[in-house]
Formats: structure tokens, sequence, C-alpha cells
């Protein structure tokens, strides 16, 4: 046990997704099917929405594309305390743009990866650049969540990192994404730091990382199985003895996409599922989904009774 909020008392928490990008056929993107989606998430679990994550293609769009995106989503009524956008480019001044009008349009936060074009970099360089960014804003409405995810990056985020900024900008660093894959990774954040809000990359740790005081998940998974997934953490907040269950089925889904190529898996199945033929084009380098993975993914979410 331990002595933290539950997870529905901190700032951040809950089920947010990593919204997927809809294009249209110039691979522009369709803000109409954009909020769309965004409501098929909020109606159906999902506490709050990421734009422009991994998932959402981020850094295949150029700030103009990302902000316009924004723009649709709160001029369409979606509520901007239910937006986290991805913010981190490899340049400062786009990340200090994109963020500073997520601000401005009364975003709850951000999720900002750390510069990652340049590997290896010291731990005072990669305070220096999120510092410089924080201090360019310069709103006390800005919160952050850092954004671990080496995997991809190949730029990690150290605790050395993390608590120098919180040390020096105490009540903006709110929290942090681990998509590292790594429980050890996961729990060692969440020990750390008591006071920030902790979410894995997946459901997969979802429940391990409740019960240790983490505030919830990011999930890209969230985009086909909202719904399974908010069940784990309402489960969870109201001790219900059917958690385990529930945990088991939202990560039986998450390793059944794994299995294809998860972007243009899950682009293909909103597509054939909702009659958008659109919605299952990527920009590149990513591809659509083969015919030959489309047949699999198919019969597969049928049998998890994927319907969207």
């Amino acid at each position: 046990m331990n002595d933290r909020p539950s997870p529905e008392e901190r700032p951040f928490h809950g089920l947010w997704s990593p919204i997927l990008t809809p294009l249209n056929r110039t691979f522009a993107p369709d803000h109409g099917a954009f909020v769309d989606h965004a409501r098929f998430l909020l109606n159906n679990g999902c506490h709050g929405i990421s734009p422009f994550g991994t998932t959402g293609e981020a850094n295949s769009f150029s700030v103009k594309e990302r902000r316009e995106a924004l723009d649709a989503l709160v001029e369409a009524g979606i509520d901007p305390a239910r937006i986290v956008p991805g913010t981190g480019c490899c340049a400062g001044p786009d990340t200090v743009e994109l963020s500073a009008h997520a601000v401005g349009l009364g975003c709850r936060g951000v999720m900002m990866l750390p510069p990652f074009y340049y590997k290896n970099p010291s731990e005072e360089g990669l305070y220096r650049a999120f510092a410089s960014i924080i201090d360019l804003i310069a709103s006390d409405r800005l919160k952050v969540l850092l954004y671990h995810i080496p995997p991809i990056a190949q730029v990690g985020i150290p605790h050395g990192v993390i608590r120098h900024l919180v040390d020096a900008y105490p009540g903006v660093i709110a929290g942090l994404k681990d998509s590292s894959g790594d429980w050890a990774s996961t729990e060692a954040f969440i020990n750390a730091f008591p006071d920030l809000d902790f979410f894995p990359g997946s459901e997969t740790y979802l429940l391990q990382g409740l019960r240790i005081g983490g505030a919830g998940c990011i999930s890209a998974t969230a985009n086909i199985n909202p719904s399974g997934i908010r069940a784990v953490f309402d489960a969870f907040v109201n001790g219900a003895d059917d958690v385990e269950v529930l945990q088991g089925k939202a990560v039986l889904i998450r390793r059944t996409f794994e299995g294809f190529p998860v972007i243009p898996g899950m682009k293909r199945l909103i597509a054939e599922r909702r009659g958008m033929p659109a919605w299952s084009q990527p920009r590149p380098p990513f591809l659509p989904m083969s015919e030959e993975d489309w047949v699999r993914m198919d019969a597969a979410a049928n049998e998890l009774g994927i319907s969207l």
C-alpha cells in the first residue's frame, strides 16, 4: 500500500488516447474525421486525448498542420481541458510555438519529447533544452508531461534531469509518460517521484502502475478499445473483484494488435468498421496495411469483439 492520492484525485489521471490522425487523399489531416474520432474516444471511456503523439504520427507533420488540427478540435467544442497535445520537436522554437499555442487554447497540458536527433546528450544539455523552452513560454499555466520513449527517440529522460527540472520549475513539470516498454523503468519512475503523475505507455502495465501510485495510462490501443481499458481503471478505483479479469482482456487485445503494424492496422480497422476508406491512409514513410495482414487482423478483431 502507499499513502499517495487515489488515481482520480491526481491532476492528470485516467485513460488518455494518443489519437490517430486521419488523412484525406492528399495526405493532409482530415479535421472532420479527427473531431469525430476524438468524440468517439471521449464518449467511450477516455478521460482525454493526446493529439500528435507517436501514434498520431506527430513528427511527420508540420507545426502549422498541428496547430490547425488543435484549433479544429477546440472550435468543434472539444473541451481543451481534455486535450494534452504532443509538442516536443527537435527544434526548440517549434516546441515553444506548439506549446504556447496549446496553452493559449486552454489545453490541460502538453506532452514533450526531448530533442532527439543528436544522440547521447549530456544530462545538463537535456536539462537546458527543456529549461530554455519553459523560460521562453513563460506562462504559469504551462503544465508539462515529459515523454520518455527511448525505443523510438533513442534519447531518454534520466531521473537526474527530471529532478533538476522539478526543483527549478515547481508546478510546471506535472508528470511523465513512460513508453520504454520496461516495467522496471516505470516502477522506478513512480517510486522516485511520488508527487508527479506517471503513465505507462501501455495498458499492459496499467494495473501494476495503479497499485503503486501511477495515474493511469496513455495507450495507442485506446483508439480501438477505449471502454475496455477504462473498465480496468474504474474497477481498480472502485475495488471491484473482476479487475484482474478486465486487465487480462485489455492486455490480450493489446498484444493481438502488437502482432501487426500498429498504426496502419488501427487506421485500416477504423476505415473498414466505419466505411471511411480514407482513414486507412497513413503518411509516408508508413504504408497502408497489406491485404494479407488485414485479413488476419480483421479475423482477430472479430474474435475479440471489436466493433468501433
